[in-house]
C-alpha cells in the first residue's frame, strides 16, 4: 500500500471527478481512495483504464456506506462497486462508518476477501472500544483503519492500539480541511521556511514520518505535485514534536458521538 494516496472526497461532477484522477495519476499517485457514497467510482474507473498504468501498479479503495451494512447487503456493494469501477478486483474495501450491521458486513467482506475478490479489508472511523470489540469477534483483522487524522487531532492513543493490534492507520482530511487556518499556522510555516516548503508539504512529511498514510485531495494539478513533493527533506525530532504539540486531543471535522451528526449520516443517500 503505498504511504501518498490521492482522495476524491466531494469531486462528485463527472469531468472534473476523470480529469483529476488523471492528472493524480501522471503525476505519480498510485493509490486511490474513492467511496460508494461518494457517486463517483464510475469516474475513477474510467481514469484508471484511460491511463495506460498497468492494473496491478495501482491501489484502489472503496468503501461500503452505512445503507449497504449487512452480510447480504454486502456482498452486493461489493459487486455494484466493482462493476462501477470496471475493474476485476479491489485493493481495498472497507467499513465506511462504525454503524448498522457492521458485523454482518464484515463477514461478507471476509468472505470475499478468502475468496481472492479483494486483497485487503478494513474500516474507517473505528475509535479504539469499537476497534477492539471487532478484532476480538472476528476472523481476520482489519488491515487499515482510515480515520480523521491531522496535527490538531493526531490520534495519538488510537495509533498505540492500532500498532500493538497490526493495523495501519490511513488519514482522511490530512489537512483539517483547512480548518483554523491550518495553512496559513505560523509554526508549520516557520518549519517549512527552513527546508523551502510549503505549510502543506510539512503537514504531508509529519504524516509520512509518523507512518501514517495520508490521502490529500485537489482538482489543481499543480497542488498534487506540491502535495506529492514530500520526499526530499527530512523533519527533524525537534520539528516533529513542535508539531506534536498541536494535538487537540478530539475530533474537528467529524463527531461520531454527536447524535445529531449520526442523524445527519444515516440520511445521506447512497446512490449511484
Amino acid at each position: 500500500m503505498p504511504m501518498q494516496g490521492f482522495g476524491v472526497f466531494q469531486i462528485s461532477d463527472t469531468a472534473e471527478c476523470e480529469q483529476a484522477v488523471t492528472d493524480a495519476i501522471n503525476v505519480g499517485y498510485r493509490l486511490i481512495d474513492t467511496a460508494s457514497v461518494y457517486g463517483n467510482e464510475q469516474s475513477v474507473g474510467a481514469a484508471i483504464r484511460k491511463s495506460g498504468i498497468h492494473r496491478e501498479e495501482l491501489f484502489v479503495t472503496t468503501k461500503a456506506w452505512i445503507s449497504e451494512m449487512g452480510y447480504e447487503q454486502t456482498l452486493q456493494a461489493y459487486k455494484y462497486s466493482l462493476c462501477r469501477l470496471g475493474l476485476d478486483y479491489i485493493d481495498l474495501y472497507l467499513i465506511h462508518m462504525p454503524f448498522g450491521d457492521y458485523y454482518g458486513a464484515w463477514r461478507a467482506m471476509e468472505k470475499i476477501y478468502a475468496e481472492g475478490r479483494v486483497r485487503a479489508i478494513g474500516v474507517c472511523n473505528f475509535e479504539p472500544d469499537r476497534l477492539i470489540d471487532l478484532c476480538h469477534n472476528a476472523k481476520i483483522i482489519p488491515a487499515v483503519n482510515q480515520v480523521e487524522t491531522h496535527p490538531y487531532t493526531q490520534q495519538t492513543e488510537l495509533m498505540q492500539i492500532m500498532q500493538r493490534l497490526g493495523i495501519q492507520i490511513e488519514a482522511w482530511g490530512p489537512f483539517a480541511e483547512g480548518r483554523n487556518g491550518l495553512f496559513t499556522n505560523p509554526v508549520l510555516a516557520n518549519i517549512g521556511h527552513k527546508y523551502g516548503k510549503s505549510a502543506a508539504q510539512v503537514i504531508l512529511r509529519w504524516h509520512l514520518q509518523r507512518g501514517v498514510v495520508a490521502i490529500p485531495k485537489s482538482v489543481h494539478k499543480e497542488r498534487m505535485i506540491e502535495n506529492f513533493s514530500i520526499r526530499d527533506f527530512v523533519l527533524t525530532q525537534k520539528d516533529m514534536d513542535i508539531i506534536s504539540a498541536m494535538n487537540t486531543g478530539h475530533d474537528m471535522i467529524l463527531d461520531l458521538h454527536d447524535p445529531a451528526e449520526v442523524e445527519r449520516l444515516y440520511n445521506i443517500d447512497c446512490k449511484n
